[in-house]
C-alpha cells in the first residue's frame, strides 16, 4: 500500500496524530456514542465479519467495533496516530490489524463492512475518499459513512472556520490550551444550558429553543464532560483541511457510483449538522 498522498491529506493526518497521541490510552468515545454513530448498522451486522474502518485515528472507533466480534478488523491511518491506535487494540481479543497508509490508494480483496466516520470532509477530494470506501466494499457487503454537513453549520463555518484557517498553523499546545480550551467555555455553557432548561420540560419550551443554533447537536454533547469538548473544538482547529458537504453531493455520489447497489441506500441526518449514509456494494 503506498504511504503517500497530496501534501494536504498528508498536513491534516499529522495533525490529527498530534492530537491523538496527546490523549490517555482508550477510546474517546462511549460505547453509546459509537453505537449511534454506526446505525443503523449494528452489532448484527459486524459479528463474524470481516470489518474494515478507513481512518482509524487512534482506534477510539475500532475498540468498540472489535467488542461487536468481528472475524477479523482492519484499520487504515496517513498519520501516526497508528501508533496510538496499535496501543489501544493490544488488549483486543479480535483478530486486528492497523496499517499506515493513505485511505485513498487503499487496495484489498474486498470486507463485509467498510466504514470511515469523521474523515472524508478532511480529505481534500472527499469523493476519492468515498471510492475508496466502496472499492474495498466487497459484492453485498455494506459501507457506512459520517461527514460534517453543510446544512445546520452555519455558525460553525462563519465562527469557528476563520479561526481554524490561523489555528492549524501553530504548535499543537498553543491551539490546544491557549485557543480550544478558552475558545469551548462559552459553548460548553450554551449546551449544558440547552441541556438544563429543556429537560423534562414541555414540547412548546423544547420547539421555542430547537430554533437555536446547534440545537440538537448541542443536547447530544451536553452529556459529555468538558474535556471531551475540548477535544471536539481541538479537531475543529486543528486540522489544515475541512469542508462541509451539502445532502445533495452525497446523494449524488450515491446515485453516479456505478458500484453502489440503489435500491440500499440511506441518508439520515445527524443531530441537526451531520450526514450519515451509507448502502451496499452491488453484487456482480
Amino acid at each position: 500500500m503506498q504511504t503517500t498522498t497530496n501534501s494536504v491529506d498528508e498536513q491534516t493526518a499529522q495533525a490529527f496524530s498530534t492530537s491523538w497521541n496527546n490523549l490517555p490510552s482508550g477510546s474517546v468515545y462511549t460505547v453509546e456514542q459509537f453505537t449511534e454513530w454506526m446505525a443503523p448498522v449494528s452489532k448484527e451486522d459486524v459479528q463474524g465479519r470481516e470489518v474494515l474502518e478507513l481512518g482509524c485515528g487512534n482506534g477510539s472507533l475500532m475498540v468498540h467495533a472489535a467488542g461487536w466480534k468481528p472475524s477479523r478488523i482492519v484499520g487504515v491511518d496517513l498519520g501516526d496516530s497508528v501508533l496510538s491506535a496499535r496501543s489501544n487494540m493490544r488488549d483486543s481479543q479480535a483478530d486486528w490489524e492497523v496499517l499506515q497508509g493513505d485511505l485513498t490508494q487503499f487496495e484489498s480483496a474486498g470486507f463485509d463492512l467498510v466504514y470511515c466516520i469523521g474523515v472524508l470532509h478532511h480529505l481534500k477530494q472527499p469523493r476519492s475518499g468515498f471510492e475508496a470506501v466502496v472499492r474495498n466494499t466487497r459484492p453485498g457487503g455494506r459501507f457506512h459513512c459520517w461527514v460534517y454537513a453543510r446544512e445546520g453549520n452555519g455558525v460553525v463555518r462563519l465562527v469557528v472556520e476563520p479561526m481554524r484557517r490561523i489555528a492549524c498553523k501553530l504548535p499543537w499546545w498553543t491551539t490546544k490550551y491557549l485557543l480550544a480550551t478558552p475558545a469551548v467555555v462559552p459553548y460548553f455553557l450554551y449546551a449544558k444550558f440547552l441541556s438544563m432548561v429543556t429537560s423534562g420540560g414541555t414540547k412548546r419550551l423544547r420547539s421555542l429553543f430547537a430554533k437555536l443554533p446547534l440545537f440538537e447537536y448541542s443536547l447530544w454533547i451536553a452529556r459529555r464532560d468538558f474535556a471531551f469538548f475540548r477535544h471536539v473544538a481541538f479537531d475543529q482547529l486543528v486540522t489544515p483541511q475541512t469542508c462541509y458537504i451539502p445532502e445533495r453531493e452525497i446523494r449524488e455520489w450515491l446515485r453516479t457510483h456505478p458500484a453502489v447497489d440503489p435500491g440500499s441506500t440511506y441518508v439520515i441526518f445527524r443531530n441537526g449538522n451531520s450526514w450519515k449514509f451509507g448502502g451496499r456494494a452491488r453484487v456482480e
